[in-house]
């Protein structure tokens, strides 16, 4: 992993610095050496567990259109019923409505500085890690935070999203 201080960040995952830094937030985007389009990508190329990823995975609330933003654990499975129990039926967001409503691709969605302010969740089981890492808007980006301050950044309600793992 490097911080890549020479090269500058693709114009996404400066578009997330500058957010981060215009808030207060001390840690810097790093770019992955190959990608962390996938949870298992990030954390290998991290060094760290999948369980400390942060996805964003992007859903269509069907009744309005509205994009509803769950942050799960990476090692966690969204259970659709639990976030539809919360915040009305869902849809599949296909590329092109996660870009429009969100300004970036899929891959690469950051939790913060969405086109289009989506209905949020973050899965409670974060809450076991001193910091995770997010997606910075590329799918080479991330940045780390604490789970405390993911949930400051987002306003997210903490939730229950994951799906029970069968025994």
């Amino acid at each position: 992993m490097s911080e890549n201080a020479q090269s500058p960040l693709p114009e996404s995952a400066q578009r997330v610095a500058d957010l981060l830094a215009g808030i207060g937030h001390d840690r810097p985007v790093v770019m992955l050496p190959a990608t962390g389009k996938t949870s298992a990508e990030a954390a290998a190329g991290l060094g760290c567990s999948v369980a400390e990823i942060a996805k964003s995975i992007i859903f269509r609330r069907v009744a309005d259109d509205v994009p509803v933003l769950v942050i799960a654990s990476g090692s966690n499975r969204v259970d659709e019923s639990k976030v539809a129990a919360r915040v009305g039926a869902l849809g599949k967001a296909d590329a092109r409505f996660v870009r429009e409503k969100t300004g970036y691709a899929i891959g690469g969605v950051c939790p913060i500085g969405h086109a289009v302010a989506p209905v949020m969740l973050l899965d409670a089981d974060l809450f076991r890690y001193d910091s995770v890492w997010a997606a910075a808007g590329h799918p080479h980006a991330v940045f780390n935070l604490t789970p405390q301050q993911l949930q400051a950044m987002t306003g997210a309600e903490v939730a229950d999203v994951a799906q029970a793992v069968a025994s």
